[in-house]
């Protein structure tokens, strides 16, 4: 099988990353892990400051089957193209980001709003349009339902009812259904993004231990998405009454200072409480609030 390993850097990674609805959200993942990442505008290698990675951008449906080949040593795809590839790959980690945000996608089986099709039996006899040809059929076939599944090229969403009785579509937020006069019937699948390896390349300790190092960066990153430090000053008689007022990830850091009387309190809470919060707070007595940013939250 062919691997990229070199003589010369025997850690070195060949990372595809996923070109399009992913690409952006993708590359602030690693800024907000610590690296640096730019690519040009019509440039498919990205330039990033880890001599041991080498990156290069690929559409998220073809990262598994180039994985699995060794074309590339690990790369950056959803649960839904591991599925519908079918490839024998390593799953290194659960990276839990997508286009909009930071949560699960799915992918719908949607009718026409004025269709008679309300449950996934109702589509008995009838044509599917989908990118998502092999999950697609497997959930039609793991409840007995013999229908037409063919492989949409795009615009999938204007193709009821001319072209299709249903699609089986990604959505996040459900707004392109419903401009659309779509409505979800049932959810075929929810993926999420995995960083996966070549199975070779997962033996060899050296590059394993290289994107464990990387799976550990990002998935701090994202635990941070969302949170932020405040440090604060307290007088130690008003201490436990405002230590009930705070939500803490954990339980919130103590230090002594100088002055007896008063305690240092260091807190991690989500951002959107934070503009009510530090009111309460300052209210109770802490005073020298101060409120940072984070990257990564490591556990």
């Amino acid at each position: 099988m062919k691997t990229n390993s070199s003589p010369d850097n025997p850690t070195l990674i060949r990372l595809g990353l996923p070109k399009g609805s992913l690409q952006e959200s993708t590359f602030e993942l690693f800024r907000r892990a610590g690296f640096a990442i730019a690519v040009g505008s019509r440039s498919y290698y990205p330039r990033i400051d880890d001599p041991e990675i080498e990156a290069v951008l690929i559409r998220a449906q073809e990262i598994p089957r180039y994985v699995e080949q060794g074309a590339i040593d690990a790369g950056i795809t959803g649960f839904d193209w591991l599925k519908e590839s079918g490839a024998g790959v390593e799953e290194i980690a659960d990276l839990v980001y997508a286009k909009a945000g930071f949560r699960p996608v799915r992918w719908v089986l949607a009718a026409p709003e004025d269709s008679p099709f309300r449950k996934p039996e109702d589509f008995r006899g009838k044509r599917i349009a989908t990118e998502l040809v092999c999950a697609t059929r497997d959930f039609f076939s793991s409840r007995g339902i013999d229908c037409e599944v063919e492989f949409s090229w795009g615009a999938t969403e204007v193709k009821p009812p001319q072209l299709a009785d249903g699609i089986v579509e990604l959505t996040e937020t459900g707004s392109s259904l419903r401009a659309n006069n779509l409505r979800i019937v049932e959810t075929v699948l929810e993926s999420t993004t995995r960083f996966i390896a070549n199975t070779a390349v997962w033996k060899d300790p050296a590059r394993r231990r290289k994107l464990e190092n990387i799976a550990l960066l990002l998935q701090g990153a994202i635990e941070a998405q969302g949170k932020v430090g405040l440090k604060m000053n307290v007088p130690r008689r008003v201490l436990e009454q405002l230590l009930e007022i705070l939500p803490a990830l954990h339980s919130p850091t103590l230090s002594d200072q100088i002055d007896r009387d008063w305690v240092a309190v260091e807190v991690v809470i989500e951002e959107k409480r934070v503009r009510e919060l530090i009111p309460v707070l300052k209210g109770a007595g802490a005073e020298g609030i101060i409120e940072y940013p984070l990257n990564k939250i490591v556990k």
